[in-house]
């Protein structure tokens, strides 16, 4: 089977645009940049509204715990997604 000169240069094309779309999803927007790193960090409830606690942690974003039980002044260790605003007890 013979391709003419159109499906040759549209052939052409597709397999270029592939290629880029391949160099800048890994050079210039790698995937791993999506997958946070995650953080552990020992920190003290500053308070308790209703179920929703508020920490301090050491990358100055505030952070909001969801469903906790702790009580202003308690020592926690948590885990939260670098850069993200909410967080988890891993142990009270």
């Amino acid at each position: 089977m013979e391709l003419s000169s159109s499906q040759k240069a549209g052939l052409v094309f597709g397999g270029a645009f592939v290629v880029a779309g391949l160099v800048l999803s890994t050079l210039v927007f790698p995937f791993w940049n999506l997958i946070r790193e995650d953080v552990s960090e020992e920190v003290e409830i500053l308070s308790n509204d209703n179920g929703i606690c508020y920490v301090e942690t050491r990358d100055d974003i505030p952070k909001t715990i969801e469903n906790c039980i702790m009580q202003p002044g308690d020592v926690v260790t948590i885990m939260y997604g670098e850069g993200l605003a909410w967080a988890t007890i891993t142990e009270p």
